[in-house]
């Protein structure tokens, strides 16, 4: 029995790199044999993160779009509710009232929807 693939584009994931390690979280945008393209942001200031978007200053957060070379990739997890614990995107809601994937829009995805 062929099992499913869960990551599709557009979801919410984190993405742990090594070489250096780190943690992101963002969408998904691409996934192929030779990486990962995700807009997100590395978890390491996740507090700082959520105060400045929740003073309204979410432009001064560090977030990007990026491609990750399948050799970096240690290993990538759905951003869901897990044994209780709240998924980041929830998290995120709660903590600062906006939706996570307005926030990790791309710029074009802002220009159709401003149309």
């Amino acid at each position: 029995m062929p099992l499913s693939f869960p990551f599709q584009r557009g979801q919410l994931v984190v993405v742990v790199l090594n070489a250096p390690r780190l943690k992101i979280w963002g969408r998904i945008l691409g996934l192929e044999t030779a990486g990962i393209a995700v807009r997100g942001i590395d978890l390491a200031p996740w507090e700082e993160v959520l105060a400045l978007v929740n003073r309204g200053h979410g432009d001064q957060v560090a977030l990007d779009t990026r491609f990750f070379p399948m050799h970096r990739i240690e290993l990538m997890y759905l951003d869901e509710i897990s044994s209780g614990v709240p998924s980041l995107e929830q998290v995120f809601k709660d903590r600062t009232g906006l939706d996570a994937m307005e926030f990790l829009a791309d710029a074009d995805q802002l220009r159709r929807k401003r149309r």
